[in-house]
């Protein structure tokens, strides 16, 4: 049963958890950069279209998020939409400056899979309770849980494992199960911190 009293977030906290959010995951996705390997969602997407064609990353993610607006309307509502193309279009411009701001000479795979799966996860805890998203799945998934009470993690697991697996077009097979264990670890997260009726935020 979801929380009938849930609590307002004034217009700072919305801005510093959108900032902690999206840092949080520009460093999870700059983890993923460096190992080569992919985590699910419209990210996934982006990272794929990146390794093929070299476009930048921040770029595409932006621009595959375009469509979702539209579902996210009609679907969410017109606050929802709009925190997640500011979050969107924040993340998007820290994923494009990560590699100026950040260097990382070496990072074993395994960790960063794990590691950033779990703080790519924390980025979109984050977000979520405060009435965001990061767009694509993340729209879909968590209209599903407000709705239906299904736990926005299992649906996002899903469908990511699926973007993930389609990566072989790209990536190796130890790539694809290292990315696999990332989207384990990024849902996860999910699953066990944001159930229905547990936090609600506005």
């Amino acid at each position: 049963m979801q929380d009938r009293d849930p609590i307002r977030h004034s217009w700072y906290e919305d801005g510093y958890a959108f900032l902690l959010g999206t840092i949080l995951v520009s460093i999870g996705l700059e983890f993923f950069r460096i190992a080569g390997i992919i985590i699910g969602g419209t990210a996934g997407i982006a990272f794929i279209v990146h390794y093929v064609s070299g476009y930048n990353l921040g770029l595409v993610y932006f621009l595959i998020n375009v469509p979702f607006y539209a579902i996210s309307f009609r679907a969410m509502g017109w606050v929802f939409t709009a925190k997640t193309f500011v979050a969107v279009a924040l993340l998007s411009l820290e994923t494009t400056l990560m590699p100026n701001v950040l260097s990382i000479a070496h990072i074993d795979p395994l960790y960063a899979a794990f590691a950033g799966g779990l703080t790519i996860g924390m980025g979109i805890l984050a977000l979520v309770r405060h009435h965001a998203s990061l767009g694509g799945v993340n729209i879909v998934a968590f209209y599903l849980q407000n709705h239906f009470g299904w736990r926005a993690g299992k649906i996002q697991m899903g469908i990511d494992c699926i973007i993930v697996l389609s990566s072989l077009i790209t990536l190796d097979k130890w790539h694809v199960a290292l990315s696999v264990i990332a989207v384990i670890s990024m849902n996860l997260m999910l699953a066990l911190n944001h159930r229905p009726g547990r936090y609600n935020g506005f």
